[in-house]
């Protein structure tokens, strides 16, 4: 999750830099979902800041895949534009009796 967030925020500076950004991170029925959704630029960005390899969205789909997890990305009505994944949480194991205590 931390990996996609990080990637997230620095797609929004690199593309729309001074856009209003909210970060959401929740677990809930076993899975973690993640959003980060910017609105637009204030001003469009300049030419070498919106420029990229393209490898950021596509690193971030791949790290979702192999949790067995979705990603949903793109653009919004408004000009801004939406990362969404969801990944499965591992199963929490809760010992069924307390370890044995080591006397020293």
């Amino acid at each position: 999750a931390y990996r996609i967030v990080q990637e997230a925020l620095a797609n929004v500076v690199r593309h729309a830099p001074g856009a209003r950004t909210r970060v959401s991170v929740r677990a809930a029925a076993g899975h973690l979902n993640v959003l980060v959704v910017n609105g637009p630029a204030p001003k469009p960005a300049a030419p070498l800041e919106s420029t990229g390899t393209g490898h950021g969205l596509v690193g971030m789909r791949e790290r979702v895949r192999l949790t067995g997890g979705t990603l949903d990305t793109g653009p919004l009505p408004d000009g801004g534009f939406r990362v969404a994944a969801r990944m499965p949480l591992p199963p929490v194991v809760s010992p069924s009796a307390p370890p044995p205590s080591e006397d020293l």
